[in-house]
């Protein structure tokens, strides 16, 4: 088995470490934070990820934290750099924190390869490689090995990979760093390093288009009468196609998506090309978040002085990532708009972002007294959220489903005003209140 050393305690370096652990490697992971250090060592993870705190505490005699760079670097057969690489204010990706990595790197004594886990634009590889050339850090080898983990799913994708994209310069390099995947079956893919960068950027931009296409779609579902959800299904069937990715909602966000989004927009301008379809992609996706809010209006008139619940704060379900996540919009254009903002979510922790908000411990506290609900993260506890005591609790009844996680039939039965995202409004909402019809937001 081989020293696996790891460069960044975040969520893909605590994963990635885990994981490798787990397969009988031995890994340490250093930090330049020394909370998240000394909240590892104690057996706390930093973050929400399941199976992860399994796995730390199942292989703890193989795993190591630690500050110091040459603890991480000495003897170690592999170095990941597994650190942020978040956009600029013009979009480009910030490699700074990767750059740190590859110039604290000391001299070592037997061959190692520096492998890249981080999300990097294409051509960083041949500029680290020539930056460790110019320290005459000949002996360190290149791979760009990139992640392709779900939050919420990681050590499933971690350990039950749909492939294992490999680029190296050097055929060994490549080969040892496909060992070490040794009890894993996977496809394999190796490429040029080049290759490797752009599979990452391009996978992401893929599913980002479907989640906007299906949005696009959506809105037109809502001005023709079509529903989204049985369109989506009947796209999905088709073997060309398939049903991932088509579910509509309010739009992507998380610490990957918006960030390798508009890295791949500017590394196409930088390079002379302008990237139409992603810029489309991004704009769609800004739009839809903020169509809640039009909902919200067309039920309940001017917002000011309103109360709107926000129920899930985490840009998805089985996270607490509060990177890009919609919520952070929604609650922003909604206090714009005069109302208040209530929240909830059971592991998300509210940031400096959701000033004002007033998050509560349970659903049925964070309606209480609200005009308008919205289902903004697809958490399963919110799956009956249609029940007798959210209707008493509530001072209105408008339910906005934001990910198309309820039945309208039953929800609009159980006395709510629903609405969904590209799923026919009733014909009668906003109309005094009839037989036909349940009552319009009260």
């Amino acid at each position: 088995m081989s020293k696996v050393g790891i460069f960044g305690a975040g969520w893909v370096g605590v994963v990635t470490g885990a994981c490798f652990a787990e397969l009988g490697h031995e890994v340490v992971i250093r930090d330049i934070v020394g909370e998240k250090i000394e909240a590892l060592r104690a057996g706390q993870v930093p973050f929400h990820e399941e199976d992860v705190p399994e796995l730390l505490e199942r292989n703890a005699e193989r795993l190591t934290y630690t500050l110091d760079v040459r603890e991480v670097a000495d003897g170690a057969d592999f170095l990941f750099v597994c650190v942020d690489t978040p956009p600029t204010y013009s979009g480009d990706a910030d490699l700074s924190r990767v750059w740190t990595v590859v110039d604290e790197l000391p001299r070592l004594d037997e061959r190692t390869v520096l492998v890249m886990k981080s999300t990097v634009p294409v051509g960083t590889g041949d500029k680290v490689r020539a930056g460790l050339d110019a320290r005459g850090l000949d002996d360190v080898g290149y791979v760009s090995n990139p992640e392709f983990l779900s939050e919420g799913r990681a050590v499933s994708d971690f350990m039950h990979p749909d492939r294992i994209v490999i680029g190296a310069f050097e055929e060994a390099d490549g080969d040892a760093v496909e060992s070490l995947y040794d009890g894993i079956e996977r496809p394999v893919v190796r490429c040029d390093v080049n290759s490797a960068e752009m599979i990452k950027l391009a996978a992401n931009a893929f599913l980002m288009t479907r989640i906007s296409f299906i949005n696009e779609i959506a809105n037109v579902c809502e001005l023709t009468g079509a529903d989204v959800t049985k369109v989506a299904e009947g796209i999905g069937l088709d073997h060309r196609l398939g049903p991932h990715f088509l579910r509509a909602g309010i739009g992507f966000g998380g610490s990957c998506f918006p960030k390798d989004s508009l890295a791949l927009k500017q590394l196409a301008s930088n390079s002379g090309y302008h990237f139409q379809l992603l810029a489309a992609v991004i704009e769609v996706n800004e739009l839809q978040k903020r169509r809640v809010v039009a909902k919200l209006q067309k039920h309940l008139g001017r917002l000011r002085g309103t109360r709107v619940a926000l129920l899930g704060l985490a840009f998805k379900p089985h996270t607490d990532d509060m990177r890009e996540a919609p919520s952070i919009v929604l609650a922003s254009r909604l206090q714009a708009e005069g109302a208040e903002v209530t929240a909830w979510d059971p592991v998300a922790k509210p940031n400096e972002l959701l000033r004002g908000v007033e998050v509560r411990d349970t659903p049925l506290a964070a309606v209480r007294d609200a005009d308008a609900a919205v289902i903004v993260t697809e958490w399963p506890q919110l799956s009956d959220l249609a029940s007798p005591e959210v209707l008493e609790a509530m001072r209105g009844n408008l339910i906005v489903d934001g990910r198309n996680l309820l039945d309208p039939a039953e929800v609009r039965a159980a006395g709510f005003v629903y609405e969904g995202m590209g799923r026919p409004s009733s014909p009668f909402a906003g109309l005094p209140e009839s037989e036909e019809e349940p009552a319009p937001a009260r």
